[in-house]
């Protein structure tokens, strides 16, 4: 018996996965905002011009070693050598520049060097890429030049507002009876003549020195982060992917994903097909001929004839069951008329297997029709697989809805029973099929089955509400869970 649940608050973690991840929070913006990513972002500064410094010395000796020698055939190699080596030196910048908080980004799409291409295009493919020319133009000339420039101005930041909140304190102890020159007397002296007589030099520059302290430590966030954004702005233009390997990336998605739901549509055609050769069709003919039999015996022997319309009465009704039973993989009325919520309580209501039901939409789901279909397939057909191969008790059924803070809306459905487990995705097995219904939905798939159980099977569907518009987006990323 299904219980429907659609009281608040949080959902039932599955057995073995974390519940999926609520909506994240919005970010904190703001000046206090600045200050909190102040560690990351000088860690991020401090250890530029080093690496870049390091990267420049390594590669250029590789490389231009190589250049030197490049009639001999280890020449060729050095400069191999150097243009990987210059790719990991961009990756780390990329790595870093992800540590310090700034959105992640998208690394180019290299060409595969497992020798599956052939050992020669392998070897050479750097020098017809070009994103590895311009990791080295990144490494040799570019990352030298902006991180001295990052790392002096980071440097003087920080020593200015060190320097200035904590001069007081030991610049007594410095011998000044040699000084000449005092910057507070110049400035009184521009700004109102005369008056510089009037303080004491020492304590005027002790004073200056405070303020210019406090104002550099209060433009410090400042000054990181434009540092940072410069950085961020170089890598972008230099080391992430091109916009046309975007656009390929997403058409080979879309291929694949359509080939899935064919693949996985051809097959659900092939089993109903078979389903309905091997039952009703077998059924059907035998009715036939049993009423041909009667029509030959009503005449010469009714009592016969009776006995054997007993029998295509059994048969017309062992047949009704039968398409009814096939008739669930089809989208009920009940799908159309009151929603995706009500149908999965239907429908499991009706499993063999005790099935508690967790509903999780809300009255303002608005899941587009096609997702409400393969979501009602989706779980009938992963109830059918509980009731069937899991040798399971009882079962859970749960369905709701996930907004990100990106903007895209994601269907998640788990089905959580007690059997013995040993559930698999692998070609062959059950679920193979619905992974590849649920990537053609550009989706994913996950199953946690050790064996004893318990199984837990839960599908991520990425969706656009109704009534939000539509057109091309980017390729979402499958969910936490």
């Amino acid at each position: 018996m299904a219980t429907d649940s659609t009281t608040a608050g949080p959902a039932p973690a599955a057995p073995g996965i974390a519940p999926a991840e609520p909506a994240a929070a919005t970010p904190r913006r703001g000046y206090g905002a600045l200050w909190a990513s102040v560690p990351r972002e000088l860690g991020f500064l401090i250890l530029t011009m080093p690496i870049a410094i390091t990267g420049l010395v390594v590669v250029s000796t590789v490389f231009f070693t190589g250049v030197g020698m490049i009639a001999l055939v280890v020449g060729i190699f050095l400069m191999i050598a150097a243009f990987f080596t210059a790719r990991g030196f961009g990756t780390l910048e990329l790595v870093r520049l992800r540590w310090a908080g700034r959105p992640e980004i998208r690394r180019p799409q290299w060409p595969r060097t497992d020798g599956t291409g052939g050992f020669w295009r392998a070897t050479f493919s750097p020098f017809v890429d070009g994103h590895y020319w311009l990791y080295l133009l990144h490494t040799l000339v570019v990352n030298p030049i902006v991180s001295v420039f990052s790392w002096t101005v980071t440097i003087a930041w920080v020593s200015g507002a060190l320097g200035g909140l904590t001069g007081w304190i030991w610049q007594p102890f410095i011998p000044a009876d040699d000084r000449g020159f005092w910057l507070n007397q110049w400035i009184l002296d521009r700004i109102a003549p005369g008056t510089a007589s009037l303080v004491d030099p020492v304590a005027g520059e002790r004073v200056l020195e405070l303020l210019l302290g406090v104002m550099f430590l209060l433009t410090l966030p400042l000054v990181f982060r434009g540092l940072t954004l410069m950085h961020d702005g170089v890598a972008r233009g230099m080391l992430g992917a091109w916009r046309s390997e975007a656009l390929e990336r997403e058409v080979a998605e879309l291929s694949a994903s359509r080939g899935a739901a064919v693949q996985a549509e051809d097959a659900s055609l092939r089993r109903l097909e078979r389903d309905i050769h091997d039952g009703p069709q077998q059924r059907l003919v035998r009715l036939q001929m049993d009423l041909a039999s009667i029509e030959r015996r009503l005449d010469q022997d009714p009592e016969a004839a009776r006995a054997l319309i007993a029998e295509a009465r059994d048969q017309a009704r062992e047949t009704l069951d039968e398409l009814r039973a096939l008739s669930r993989g089809f989208a009920p009325p009940l799908l159309q008329d009151r929603g995706l919520g009500s149908a999965l309580g239907a429908l499991a209501a009706r499993s063999p297997v005790t099935v508690a039901f967790d509903n999780g939409l809300g009255a303002d789901a608005s899941l587009p029709a096609p997702i409400e279909r393969n979501a009602y397939f989706i779980a009938a057909e992963l109830l059918t697989n509980v009731a069937k191969h899991s040798a399971a008790t009882a079962a859970r059924l749960r369905v709701q809805t996930r907004a990100l803070a990106d903007g895209t809306h994601w269907l998640d459905l788990w089905v959580t029973d007690n059997g013995r487990g040993g559930a698999s995705v692998a070609a062959g097995h059950g679920l193979a099929g619905l992974d590849d219904r649920v990537r053609g939905l550009r989706g994913v798939l996950v199953v946690d089955s050790p064996a004893g159980g318990p199984t837990v099977v839960g599908a991520h569907i990425p969706f656009q509400p109704v009534g939000a518009g539509s057109g091309a987006s980017e390729p979402v990323t499958p969910p936490t869970v």
